[in-house]
């Protein structure tokens, strides 16, 4: 990973908090076999399977369902989504979807790809897409996917300006690269605040230059081992905490109420004062990529018979990713945060500040 910057960077203005996120595509691709411009038929069929931690994650996959939903609804038909539970779950859940007749079939995260990959080389007749995976080189089949890496940044720099004990921590639910992004943004963050400032504000859970090493609870679900993932953090001083791996963060709310402690929560993925408005009062910031509009567009593109396989990236340049406002937390954060935000995010997107991550996508 490598950062450059030039201070003359934080003269620029951009808006760091997205209401509305659209997401360009890169260069054209060939469309996939059997693609035309004939408007969808009113029979089109689109599917998704997600990841473990079901449609109610108030994360990634309940993004990705809202996007499919959505989809459909101006598509005037009704998606068909089914839950994984445990990894066993993802072959047999597409396999269920095929013999449905689906016209896609959107897969819910990178523990997906091997399942995908194999159910799309079997049947090039049906278009998939992929939420946070690009390996795939199929023509039926689209990557989803985002350099988050970039809007972590800004919330490693956030989380260090408002840090008190100087402390801040991260952990993760898998060291898989969707999750392994933002926590390498955020070590970047906070080392671009301290560079900038002249501080030391210390990261616990990730080792950014191993790549390995770092505080993972295994999964994605909220239990007991993520609780005590995140108490440990609060034990060693940590006053600014971020969970990254969908419903873990909700371990984390308790170990904080658990602890007495003043502690600031970053939310992942979407905005999560929308998703889950009850933990507003702890929640400092989040950083969110795009899932919702990304799987909508995809879906209502493959209705019109213009599904190709060329890969969205959401980046900050077309607000496929980006930190959400302060709320509560507007009037405790440092009067001059919210204008330093701006200045390096127009210094991320004008290259005078490279933010880079093993996981961004290529």
């Amino acid at each position: 990973m490598r950062i450059t910057s030039r201070k003359s960077a934080l003269a620029g203005l951009a808006v760091v908090g997205i209401s509305t996120m659209l997401l360009a595509g890169c260069a054209p691709a060939p469309e996939a076999p059997g693609s035309s411009d004939k408007p969808a038929a009113s029979d089109f069929l689109p599917c998704m399977v997600s990841d473990s931690g079901g449609f109610d994650d108030k994360s990634f996959n309940q993004l990705g369902k809202q996007g499919i939903d959505e989809a459909a609804t101006k598509l005037g038909v009704k998606a068909n989504s089914v839950e994984s539970k445990v990894e066993t779950d993802y072959a047999p859940n597409i396999t269920s979807l095929i013999a449905q007749n689906c016209n896609i079939i959107v897969t819910v995260g990178f523990n997906l790809a091997a399942a995908t990959k194999d159910a799309a080389t079997a049947n090039t007749d049906i278009n998939f897409a992929i939420i946070d995976d690009n390996s795939i080189d199929l023509p039926n089949v689209k990557p989803i996917v985002f350099d988050t890496a970039q809007a972590a940044f800004l919330g490693g720099y956030a989380a260090a300006s408002y840090s008190k004990s100087g402390i801040v921590g991260t952990f993760g639910g898998i060291p898989i690269p969707p999750v392994t992004i933002f926590m390498d943004g955020f070590y970047d963050g906070v080392q671009y605040y301290n560079s900038q400032k002249g501080k030391d504000v210390k990261v616990l859970g990730w080792d950014v230059k191993k790549q390995k090493e770092g505080a993972f609870t295994g999964g994605f679900e909220a239990n007991d081992t993520a609780k005590s993932t995140a108490k440990n953090l609060i034990d060693q001083g940590a006053d600014v905490i971020l969970p990254v791996g969908g419903p873990i963060y909700q371990s984390a709310v308790q170990a904080i109420k658990d602890s007495g402690k003043d502690i600031a929560l970053i939310g992942v993925d979407a905005d999560v004062t929308q998703t889950d408005p009850d933990i507003t009062p702890m929640l400092l910031t989040s950083i969110m990529k795009g899932i919702q509009v990304s799987v909508a567009e995809v879906v209502s593109e493959a209705a019109a018979g213009k599904f190709d396989n060329t890969p969205y990236v959401g980046t900050l340049a077309n607000n496929g990713v980006g930190l959400a406002p302060f709320h509560d937390f507007a009037s405790k954060v440092d009067p001059g945060l919210q204008g330093e935000l701006d200045a390096i995010k127009a210094g991320i997107i004008s290259g005078k500040i490279t933010v880079e991550s093993p996981s961004s996508p290529k």
